[in-house]
């Protein structure tokens, strides 16, 4: 597999589609994150991995209260409204879905996504593996799209 099968920009363009039809409902609150982003305090990970010839990982991690945000606006949830721990699970998990699918759409050829899963950490993508790591800014909070392509 050659690094040319998912480019930086095109993920950044999935993840920002994404953002805006399921989480925002328009375009503009996501953006390259500027300078170093912090380490979160209570990370928080949701991925899918791609299977077939051409093998990879489709991640979205952030902290605690950025993934309780997305679930609210993804779920249509009102600002303070408790997010319990299946709808976290179910509403970042879908993020990290649907980017992958459309990861997984650029690849040359086509394999099948797996279950999306949720943890505090992603588990170490597998040695020799492409990866990019896309820093994202969404309404001031950080957020990392990584794309792991497995040789």
């Amino acid at each position: 597999m050659t690094a040319a099968a998912v480019e930086q920009d095109q993920v950044f363009a999935i993840a920002e589609e994404v953002f805006a039809a399921m989480i925002d409902g328009e375009p503009g609150y996501l953006r390259p994150w500027e300078g170093e982003v912090p380490v979160p305090a209570e990370p928080l990970a949701a991925w899918v991995d791609v299977h077939g010839e051409l093998a990879g990982r489709a991640a979205v991690a952030t902290d605690v209260p950025t993934a309780h945000e997305l679930t609210r606006a993804l779920l249509g949830m009102g600002a303070d409204e408790p997010v319990g721990p299946e709808d976290l699970q179910d509403a970042f998990g879908e993020v990290a879905n649907v980017v992958g699918g459309n990861i997984k759409a650029l690849l040359p050829t086509q394999g099948t996504l797996g279950l999306p899963e949720v943890a505090s950490a992603l588990p170490a993508a597998p040695a020799g593996a492409l990866t990019h790591e896309l820093r994202l800014d969404w309404r001031g909070r950080p957020l990392v799209v990584v794309v792991s392509l497995f040789q």
